[in-house]
C-alpha cells in the first residue's frame, strides 16, 4: 500500500473579491522517470451567492503514467469555518453529515470534512459538468490528456456568514488506486482491500506470490534488428485492471523499430535521452487485465534496431534497467540468476532459448 502526506496549510488571509483562483500542486516524490509529473487541484469560485459563493473544482492529474483505476477518485478536504454544501453538479458528496439545524431546505452536505466522487456516466443534463461523470477513471497525462482532469462545481454557503469572504479548504486528501506514491503534499492510497472487501487481496498462489507478472523474452537476434516479447499476468482474482500502463527503461528504446498489440510511446523525461517508453492495452482489444491466472495475460512483440557502437547481449544488457506497472516500480531478480547471451553467434544463441523462455525475471511488487 503506497501512502502519501498531503497539506495545504489554512488561509488565514480573508478574500473579498468577485473571483478567486486557488490551485494546490503536488510533485510527487521525485522519479527520474517522470520529474515534473503532479496532481493539481484547481480550486476556482465562479460568482458569489448572498451567503457564500459557487465555486469549479477541478482536478488534474500531470502524472505521465500513474492513473487511478476503477472505482475511481475520492476527493475529500476539510472546511476552514462551519461551511456547508448547498448543492452540487457533475459529483455528489458519500455522506451528508448532521444538517439538523437545517429546516424546509436542506443542504447537500453538513459535514465538516466532506468526502466526493465523481458521477457515473449517463447521468441526467442538468446533474453534469464540464469533464464530470466518468466514474472516476481518470488517465495518466501521457496516456490521454483528454481524460486525465475531472471537475465538478459546489454552491457553498457560510453559516451565520452573510459578508462576501472565504477560507479555503484545507488537508485537501485525494484517494484512489494508483494515483502514485512519497507526496509530500497531496494524500494519496492505494487500497485495493479496502475497496474490494475485507481482508487482504485474494491472489492466486504462486512462488512468488505477487499480483502481477511481467516477462521480458529475448526471442530473435538478427543482424541489425532483435525482436522482444513481453508479457504481463495477473494473479489477482479480485482485481481487473483497466486502462493498465507499463513503462520500461532499456537503452536500445532510442531505436524502437515497431511494436505490435499494444500501444507505444516514448516517454522523453530529458531532452537528451530517450530510453524510457510506456506501453498500454489498445482499446477494445487488450485494455484490461480481467481474469487471473493462465487466461488472465496480455502480449506484445516489438522489433529494435542494433545501434552497432554500443549494443551487447552480454551480461544482462538485454533487459530493461526499470520496470513500471500502473506506476508501481517492479521488483528485479538477484543480478547473479540473469542468464548470460553471447554478443553475435546466431548458433550459440538459439541453444540459450529454451533458457530464455521460461526464465519470469520481473515481478511487481505491491
Amino acid at each position: 500500500m503506497a501512502r502519501l502526506g498531503f497539506r495545504t496549510g489554512e488561509m488565514r488571509t480573508l478574500v473579498s473579491v468577485l473571483f478567486f483562483l486557488a490551485i494546490f500542486s503536488c510533485a510527487a516524490a521525485y522519479d527520474p522517470l517522470d520529474p515534473n509529473g503532479n496532481i493539481t487541484v484547481k480550486w476556482d469560485i465562479m460568482s458569489w451567492t448572498p451567503d457564500g459563493y459557487v465555486a469549479a473544482v477541478t482536478v488534474n492529474n500531470f502524472q505521465m503514467y500513474r492513473h487511478i483505476m476503477s472505482p475511481g477518485w475520492t476527493l475529500g478536504w476539510t472546511w476552514a469555518r462551519r461551511e456547508v454544501i448547498w448543492a452540487a453538479v457533475g459529483a455528489e458528496a458519500t455522506e451528508q453529515g448532521d444538517c439538523s439545524r437545517f429546516k424546509g431546505n436542506v443542504p447537500h452536505c453538513c459535514k465538516k470534512t466532506p468526502t466526493f466522487v465523481d458521477l457515473l456516466p449517463g447521468v441526467p443534463y442538468n446533474q453534469q459538468f464540464t469533464n464530470c461523470c466518468k466514474g472516476g477513471v481518470l488517465s495518466a497525462w501521457g496516456q490521454d490528456p483528454s481524460t486525465a482532469v475531472s471537475s465538478f462545481q459546489l454552491s457553498v454557503g457560510s453559516a451565520g456568514t452573510t459578508n462576501r469572504t472565504v477560507r479555503l479548504p484545507r488537508n485537501f486528501t485525494l484517494l484512489g488506486p494508483g494515483t502514485g506514491s512519497d507526496s509530500k503534499m497531496l494524500s494519496v492510497v492505494e487500497d485495493d482491500a479496502k475497496r474490494k472487501g475485507n481482508g487482504l487481496p485474494l491472489l492466486q498462489c504462486t512462488r512468488h506470490m505477487c499480483p502481477v507478472r511481467v516477462h521480458w523474452h529475448v526471442m530473435l537476434n538478427y543482424k541489425e534488428y532483435w525482436r522482444v516479447k513481453v508479457s504481463i499476468t495477473n494473479f489477482n482474482y479480485q482485481m481487473n485492471y483497466t486502462h493498465w500502463t507499463l513503462v520500461m527503461q532499456h537503452p536500445n528504446f532510442n531505436n524502437v523499430t515497431q511494436v505490435f498489440s499494444f500501444d507505444y510511446k516514448p516517454l522523453i523525461a530529458y531532452s537528451s535521452i530517450n530510453d524510457t517508453g510506456m506501453f498500454y492495452g489498445m482499446k477494445f482489444f487488450n485494455d484490461r487485465l480481467v481474469q487471473a491466472g493462465e487466461f488472465g495475460f496480455v502480449q506484445s512483440e516489438m522489433l529494435l534496431q542494433k545501434d552497432k557502437n554500443t549494443f551487447t547481449l552480454r551480461e544482462g544488457w538485454a533487459f530493461p534497467r526499470k520496470v513500471y506497472f500502473n506506476g508501481d516500480e517492479c521488483q528485479f531478480p538477484p543480478p547473479d540468476v540473469y542468464p548470460f547471451l553471447p554478443n553475435s553467434a546466431q548458433k550459440i544463441l538459439l541453444s540459450f532459448s529454451a533458457l530464455i523462455s521460461s526464465f519470469f525475471f520481473l515481478f511487481i511488487a505491491i
